[in-house]
């Protein structure tokens, strides 16, 4: 396992309630090296954090240890099996849209 590899799977199962879940691939190409994280559904908000902090602060973490080791590291994160979609645009107008018509009723 490469530093960048050791460093992620040693935060992300220091975070979680199910580390055994816990799973990295890593792969480099050109463009540099991206790490693929794949974790329990149920400790998606403990990775992602409030308004994406944590996500942001490990991505910077792994752009300090790729510098260090002259490649760029790029983390994805894989969205679980039945994980929540944000709603698509329509049916966000479409709420507005009742809403609005709901105060020009009061």
């Amino acid at each position: 396992m490469n530093n960048d590899q050791e460093f992620l799977s040693f935060v992300v199962k220091s975070l979680v309630d199910n580390p055994s879940d816990v799973q990295i691939d890593r792969k480099v190409d050109e463009m540099g090296v991206l790490l693929t994280l794949s974790i329990n559904p149920a400790d998606m908000g403990k990775i992602i954090g409030r308004q994406g902090n944590t996500a942001k602060a490990i991505r910077t973490l792994l752009r300090v240890i790729g510098m260090k080791n002259n490649s760029r590291v790029n983390l994805k994160i894989n969205e679980p099996e039945g994980g929540q979609m944000s709603a698509p645009a329509s049916a966000v107008a479409a709420d507005v849209d009742a809403a609005m018509e709901d105060l020009k009723n009061i």
